[in-house]
């Protein structure tokens, strides 16, 4: 009952209603049973109750192609095929016996771009169907003219799995009986004219292969509860701005490796960098991208599988329990996240269906000009759905802490790093890319909505407003932004020799009067320690013990300075080398005492930070900050006081940026009484000449910088010291 057009063209894998010839149909009365079995030599049809053979199919292409008619049965039935090969006979299910896999609902939210969590239908799904265990298969390519799943488990062979067709939504779809999991697999993809395109893997495969190999893998991810409990803990960042965020940038392949220099596990990750981090006392570690990439190079920024965990250190079920350990632990997991870009690989997204169908077809909005990678259309409902599920998908099935989204300036301007006329002004002439403005909200009030413990932080250089601010006020939607401009002006200056820097201390105080504009970072991350720029240490100016205090320095000011912390792996210990992505840190570094005085000074910054309330409670407030005195440009002095939410908790911060010491230097304080000295980055401990305080000192009653008390310390070489006021 095949015409001759359709029996060609599921022989040559063209056919693109697989649905509607194969599997089992009525016919005049008749039921007929037909099934694509290359290599098979016969096939015949088994009664699933009775396990009788109810019909032999006649070969009707040598391909492969197969049909018959069941003689005296009028009502569909339960089967099975009967195939052989060769000596070989085996049973199996027919997928195209079984039904749909997208039910209305989802076939109605998937084409208006509004399934909260797509990535719970499309892909590939372990589950069952009419009582037959298997995947579901799922993808969306609305310009293709035919889809195949190719795999470990049908010889990577698009005649033998074509999917069927779902018009209404765009999405080609198949149930597998009998696949397992951890099967190799990708989608055969002909365009709208029929051509070939190269094999794809799954944009939401949970699972890839390490590369250099691209196929996806059959996986299922953690499921919403198994860390709920810990990851609510007070410990933990939220919109709340009012709890300490010290956070440990890492690159996985390069914080530790074996001897041998292959990477770490995630469960040994799990394990080492766990108790180091305990130990330097960050709150909170970020994972530049773990999401799978196939170049090391690009230290996971241009991920092709973004719902898969990379496989360079293991399963996604150790990532889930590195994540777990941390969380009970205490410590956030925040990743990076790349909603922006990616790159045109031929096995991920570019061209998926032969269109741009992810990336926009103009390559003025399109193609990145620094990266050469594709930007997402997100003007498009579906590729909106596709990106922000994604983050939800992290934040509910990982149950990580928070996100930190990459690029942010690149995705809000049109004009983003183009010359004239390489950019298209948007509907009302601007630079402002308006559909990514609406994809960053409408993703930034789904996670305030659906995740109220995750934190979204913006990686944004330029002065967009209220990025920090709600979606409801205005705003896009970010808990905190990164402050590139203190990081900026902040390392300008600590460059300069000391001999300078009287002529350039606005670039200390300009900050303080944006500071509380944004609920604001204040970033010292990877990228300013590759690419010729050397690491921190190199940055400083002097000889090698000015070097180091100069960094300490730089620590101590920072860890007062208002905005919450983020430090990338190797500063701690003030590493000598720029950052490689190719090896691992310079841990021998700390066999020199100077290292580990720098290392010391972190833990006992990070304790003081969390400790005092006075130096985090207010960090994205006025009233968490206030001048002593910045106008003693000659000696390259400052000094502030950090305040929390209740009148004790008061924190007074001076900071010494020459290698002069200053005995007897008055500072003027609010009140009487003992000002215990809780940093002081010259101490010995740390590697420094050991000028101190004594411990403490107490306010007399002499006015200075208009307040009714003062104190006169000693104030060391290039040096912060913080005393915390007692009753």
């Amino acid at each position: 009952m095949l015409t001759h057009a359709d029996v060609a063209a599921l022989a040559t894998a063209r056919h693109d209603d697989p649905f509607a010839v194969l599997g089992m149909h009525e016919c005049d009365g008749a039921l007929w049973v037909r099934a694509v079995l290359p290599g098979a030599s016969a096939v015949a049809v088994v009664d699933a109750a009775t396990s009788r053979v109810v019909a032999d199919l006649a070969p009707v292409h040598a391909d492969g192609v197969f049909e018959g008619r069941i003689s005296r049965r009028r009502q569909r039935f339960a089967y099975r095929l009967r195939v052989t090969r060769g000596a070989e006979v085996v049973e199996i299910e027919d997928p195209y016996r079984f039904p749909p896999v997208l039910g209305d609902i989802d076939v109605w939210l998937l084409s208006e771009g509004k399934h909260l969590r797509v990535y719970e239908k499309l892909g590939a799904h372990a589950g069952e169907s009419l009582g037959v265990a298997g995947y579901a298969f799922a993808v969306w390519a609305p310009n293709a003219s035919r889809v195949a799943v190719v795999g470990d488990f049908n010889q990577w062979d698009g005649r033998r799995h074509p999917l069927r067709r779902r018009r209404e939504c765009g999405v080609w779809e198949i149930f597998l009986p009998g696949v397992r999991p951890g099967a190799r697999y990708k989608y055969e993809i002909r365009d709208t004219h029929g051509v070939l395109l190269p094999l794809k893997a799954d944009p939401f495969a949970f699972a890839a292969e390490l590369r250099p190999s691209t196929a996806s893998l059959l996986s299922t991810p953690p499921g919403t509860d198994f860390d709920t409990a810990v990851r609510t803990q007070p410990a933990l960042p939220s919109s709340a701005s009012d709890r300490p965020v010290s956070i440990y940038e890492v690159h996985a392949g390069s914080w530790r490796r074996h001897a041998d220099g292959q990477m770490l596990s995630w469960l040994e990750l799990a394990e080492q960098l766990l108790a180091y981090v305990q130990e330097t006392g960050f709150t909170h570690v970020e994972f530049m991208p773990v999401m799978e990439h196939p170049f090391d190079g690009s230290w996971g920024y241009q991920p092709t599988a973004l719902y898969a965990p990379t496989a360079r250190h293991g399963s996604p079920a150790d990532f889930a329990e590195l994540v777990r350990r941390f969380h009970a632990a205490g410590i956030g997991v925040i990743l990076d996240w790349v909603p922006g870009h990616f790159p045109a690989d031929a096995h991920a997204l570019a061209q998926f269906d032969g269109s741009s169908l992810f990336e926009h077809a103009d390559p003025r909005q399109g193609r990145h000009p620094d990266w050469d990678t594709l930007i997402y259309n997100f003007g498009r409902n579906e590729v909106r759905n596709f990106l922000a599920a994604n983050a939800l998908f992290w934040l509910e099935r990982y149950a990580v802490a928070g996100l930190r989204v990459d690029a942010v300036a690149s995705m809000l301007y049109l004009d983003y790093s183009r010359r004239e006329g390489e950019w298209i002004p948007n509907a009302y002439g601007g630079r402002e890319n308006l559909d990514a403005v609406a994809f960053i909200r409408e993703t930034n009030a789904l996670i305030s909505a659906n995740c109220t413990d995750a934190v979204v932080m913006a990686e944004e250089s330029t002065a967009w407003p209220q990025v920090s601010r709600p979606v409801g006020d205005g705003g896009l939607g970010f808990h905190y932004k990164w402050n590139m401009g203190w990081m900026h002006d902040t390392l300008e200056y600590m460059r300069r020799d000391p001999v300078h820097r009287r002529h350039h201390q606005d670039a200390l105080t300009f900050g303080l009067i944006y500071a509380f504009n944004e609920n604001f970072v204040l970033p010292l991350s990877h990228d300013e320690v590759v690419h010729g720029k050397g690491s921190l240490l190199s940055k400083m100016p002097g000889d090698r013990w000015q070097r180091f205090a100069n960094l300490r320095l730089y620590y101590g000011f920072m860890w007062a300075h208002p905005g919450k912390k983020l430090l990338f792996m190797g500063g701690e210990f003030a590493q000598q080398a720029e950052w490689s992505h190719d090896g691992q840190l310079d841990w021998g570094a700390l066999n020199d005492a100077q290292h580990r005085g720098v290392q010391r000074l972190i833990g006992d910054l990070n304790r003081a930070y969390r400790e005092m309330p006075a130096l985090h409670q207010c960090d994205c407030e006025p009233r968490g900050f206030e001048w002593i005195d910045f106008s003693d440009r000659d000696q390259s002095v400052i000094a502030f006081m950090r305040r929390g939410r209740n009148d004790d908790a008061l924190v007074v911060a001076v900071c010494n940026f020459t290698p002069q010491p200053h005995l007897a230097y008055r500072i003027g304080v609010p009140q009487p009484g003992h000002y215990r000295e809780i940093i002081n980055t010259d101490s010995a401990w740390y590697g420094g000449s050991d000028l101190g305080n004594g411990g403490g000192i107490d306010a007399v009653a002499a006015p200075c910088h208009g307040r009714s008390h003062s104190l006169s310390i000693t104030l060391p070489p290039l040096a912060c010291v913080m005393f915390a006021w007692q009753a």
